[in-house]
């Protein structure tokens, strides 16, 4: 029998009477088994955090401390780390000990964040009233942090919520992805190795409809949340007055231009659309080509996809495995069938094994397939012809999404003029979507959020301003 890996409240292993298998979306394997936490260990976590807030955050050097042997103790750990993702979340073995190795850089920049955050000074006496007044604003933590955290990325996008609350100085109620909570645990557990005080990040493996107790919770100060938009939006309808920071969905589009080198675009959206089976809320999903260079490019895109390798994530030639579910993999299907039916294409792909999906080029994408103004969440890419540029930005903006953006292209001056008109949260020329570094600002408009992550963005977001004023 497996043995239940216990949540974390203040540094004390907790069980409940009820568990729960995580399994391998692969194998269907049990590789660990976890407790069923309810509103009271939400309850329980929550106070304890509250108390770490109400008695003050260690001093910022002692925390940029812990974040710096954080890092030192996972770049050290990151094959045990990558197979803890890989185990749980069927994420090949490759594409996992880069998601482990992004995580290093994660804490890394957290603590360059801690040690750098800063307030500002008012120039008090630009007003008559001011003179003889010293004004400044400190940033003091927000309070208790809810972290709600996705399946895909289960140890860096726990970082990106864990490691800047530390920075901060805010104590963390994790909630993480019910199919995949073993790494969360695992990174909390080597946090409070590295000196973390108990308390300050407390891991609570619950069910979605218990998270709502977490969200509503009067002592939680700030929500951040990564998930799909229809979860996330209705955590802000059901927190009206705290901070909640969503990052959400999207369907990302590249447009690749006449002048612009199609087979490098080709190359890289080969690999871009694909990755983690596609399930990234930046991963590639809808292309528009030049008419010049349309058939070229569709041969060259179905090529490369045809030689991906789709099968065991523990096995390091594999590109891309099971979905998360067999409800994802009926769910993406469908979208494919659609996309076949309503005149798609389908140039390479379309079968499945399981929860296993071959991944698929679908030429003649329109706009009312679902691949057009969904998310898929799949390893499903759709292509269309486009011969005016304008029209192709004004397909590409057509979206309740607006998260990142690609063009491929060698006119500079068409490169910022489409950089302007481009509606997303980031525009990448040259470079697909998917591509993302986690010092930078990420996040989206529209469906796709309302903040920005990043650490130093994060630690921004956990802090509030706090303004004061001396008389001499």
């Amino acid at each position: 029998m497996t043995t239940v890996t216990p949540a974390l409240i203040d540094g004390e292993e907790v069980t409940t009477s009820t568990s729960a298998e995580v399994t391998s979306p692969y194998d269907g394997r049990t590789v660990g088994v976890v407790p069923v936490c309810g509103p009271a260990e939400i309850d329980r976590a929550v106070a304890v955090a509250l108390d770490r807030h109400r008695a003050g955050a260690p001093p910022t050097h002692e925390r940029a401390a812990v974040l710096d042997r954080v890092a030192a103790a996972l770049e050290e750990r990151v094959e045990e780390f990558a197979r803890s993702i890989s185990e749980e979340s069927a994420k090949p073995i490759t594409t996992a000990t880069v998601e482990a190795k992004r995580a290093i850089d994660t804490v890394r920049f957290s603590a360059a964040a801690a040690r750098t955050f800063t307030g500002e000074m008012v120039p008090m006496d630009a007003s008559a009233v001011g003179a003889g007044k010293l004004g400044y604003v400190r940033r003091v933590p927000i309070g208790v942090i809810g972290a709600i955290s996705p399946f895909n990325f289960p140890l860096n996008l726990v970082c990106h919520k864990i490691a800047p609350a530390v920075a901060a100085g805010c104590p963390v109620v994790l909630k993480p992805a019910s199919a995949t909570p073993l790494t969360a645990l695992r990174i909390a557990r080597l946090f409070e190795e590295c000196g973390l005080p108990p308390g300050w990040i407390n891991v609570v493996t619950a069910p979605g409809s218990v998270a709502n107790r977490l969200v509503e919770h009067p002592d939680v100060a700030m929500i951040t949340f990564t998930g799909s938009p229809e979860v996330g939006w209705g955590i802000r309808e059901r927190a009206p007055r705290k901070k909640v920071g969503l990052e959400l969905g999207n369907n990302a589009p590249v447009i690749v231009c006449e002048d612009a080198d199609w087979q490098a675009a080709a190359e890289k959206i080969g690999v871009a659309g694909y990755s983690y089976s596609g399930q990234t809320c930046i991963s590639v999903q809808r292309v528009y080509v030049h008419r010049r260079h349309h058939e070229e490019f569709v041969e060259a895109l179905a090529d490369r996809v045809s030689r991906l390798k789709v099968g065991d994530p523990a096995d390091p030639e594999t590109d891309l495995s099971a979905l998360i579910s067999d409800s994802a993999s009926d769910r993406v299907q469908g979208v494919i069938d659609e996309a076949a039916g309503a005149g798609g294409r389908i140039v390479t792909g379309g079968g499945r094994d399981g929860a296993v999906l071959e991944p698929t080029v679908v030429d003649g994408l329109e706009p009312e397939m679902s691949l057009c103004h969904t998310e898929v969440f799949g390893p499903v890419v759709g292509v269309a012809v486009f011969d005016d540029l304008q029209d192709a930005i004004d397909i590409s903006n057509d979206t309740r999404y607006g998260l990142q953006a690609g063009i491929f292209t060698r006119d500079l001056t068409e490169a910022l003029w489409a950089v302007e008109q481009l509606d997303f949260g980031g525009v990448l020329v040259n470079e697909v979507p998917t591509w993302r570094t986690d010092q930078m600002p990420y996040g989206g408009v529209r469906d796709s959020g309302n903040t920005r992550e990043g650490p130093a963005y994060a630690v921004d977001e956990m802090t509030e301003r706090r303004t004061i004023v001396i008389q001499g």
